[in-house]
């Protein structure tokens, strides 16, 4: 199989089967061995920031090892067999479907069950703010703006970092796709220790401040690679690409995070409405900045249409990437 056709593999079997809650998902456990590191260095490390580097690094050098040592063994059995097991443990790192689908629950509650409450509750199950005295508007604002911020984290992001880690495939004599697993779980180790620590809270901001640091870093290209493509998307859905070109440039770094607002303002600009603004975490209002132009009010469709933005946006980035990819080879061999 060429190494086009086995990442494809990997996007058609996440948009066919999504995460099942059935099986122990490997986030869930680098979730649980981020728990247990954070607990052994607190204990035997006084000081915080250096417990947390320490975590930091258990966790994503323990995560990448126990990949790349599953690889290596099931290549050692089958080289076929090595294949599949890289595709699959692939697979699981990217969660398109199950960031759509939990959004689409939201814009189905919203609009053809026509219960706010409900649509509340399912907006809390994936937003870190308070969402039960919001009204359809702001939950369908939130939705969006989740989706823009995580389709970085559970697409592009880890398409990046898998797609770059084949090019190491010929240093580390491991297959490209398998080195691509490797690659993206060093991402999603990152990135879990990031929402498991990187808060900025009394418990955890020095504590948390290498792993939010970290999370920023590996972020930053990813992050600015999918908003050029997310303005291409506007192009070809006839959205107003012009308008996400302009927000983009003008408003990408109101956000508080580096990287956040840069997908944020490219669909704020696209759909032609105003996203950030004043929310509630724990009871506490947070102000934002906002981003984009109010031309219109925020309605649920909008939601649907962020989706198609970033159904498409992805398939850009994933064929620019495979492009640089071929590139990189073919100047590898000069």
């Amino acid at each position: 199989m060429t190494y086009f056709f086995q990442l494809s593999i990997a996007l058609f079997l996440d948009t066919l089967f999504g995460d099942p809650r059935w099986y122990p998902h490997p986030v869930r456990i680098i979730g649980n061995l981020c728990t247990l590191s954070e607990r052994v260095t607190r204990k035997y490390i006084a000081a915080e920031a250096i417990a947390g580097m320490v975590t930091v690094g258990v966790v994503t050098i323990t995560t990448t090892l126990i990949v790349i040592s599953i690889v290596i063994t099931a290549y050692s059995i089958d080289s076929i067999f090595g294949d599949l097991i890289s595709i699959v443990l692939l697979y699981t790192a990217i969660a398109a479907k199950d960031l759509l689908k939990h959004s689409t629950i939201v814009y189905t509650l919203l609009v053809k069950e026509e219960s706010l409450d409900k649509a509340r509750q399912a907006l809390g199950q994936i937003v870190g703010r308070d969402t039960h005295q919001l009204n359809s508007e702001e939950v369908s604002k939130a939705c969006i703006e989740t989706v823009a911020e995580n389709m970085v984290d559970g697409i592009t992001a880890p398409l990046f970092f898998a797609i770059t880690a084949g090019l190491a495939s010929s240093f580390f004599n491991i297959s490209p796709i398998g080195c691509s697993a490797a690659g993206a779980y060093f991402y999603k180790s990152v990135n879990t220790l990031d929402s498991m620590i990187g808060y900025k809270n009394e418990t955890y901001l020095k504590f948390g401040r290498v792993a939010a640091k970290l999370d920023d870093f590996v972020n930053f290209i990813p992050a600015r690679i999918s908003s050029i493509c997310l303005i291409m998307a506007a192009f070809f859905l006839k959205l107003d690409y012009r308008g996400a070109t302009r927000i983009f440039f003008r408003d990408r770094l109101q956000h508080s995070s580096p990287n956040a607002g840069h997908p944020e303002a490219v669909v704020a600009g696209a759909l032609g409405v105003r996203l950030g603004g004043p929310s509630v975490y724990f009871g506490k209002i947070v102000e934002k900045p906002f981003m984009g132009d109010s031309l219109q009010n925020i309605s649920p469709e909008d939601i649907l249409r962020t989706h198609r933005l970033a159904i498409v946006g992805s398939l850009i980035f994933f064929m620019l990437m495979m492009c640089l990819y071929g590139a990189a080879k073919m100047f590898t061999l000069f």
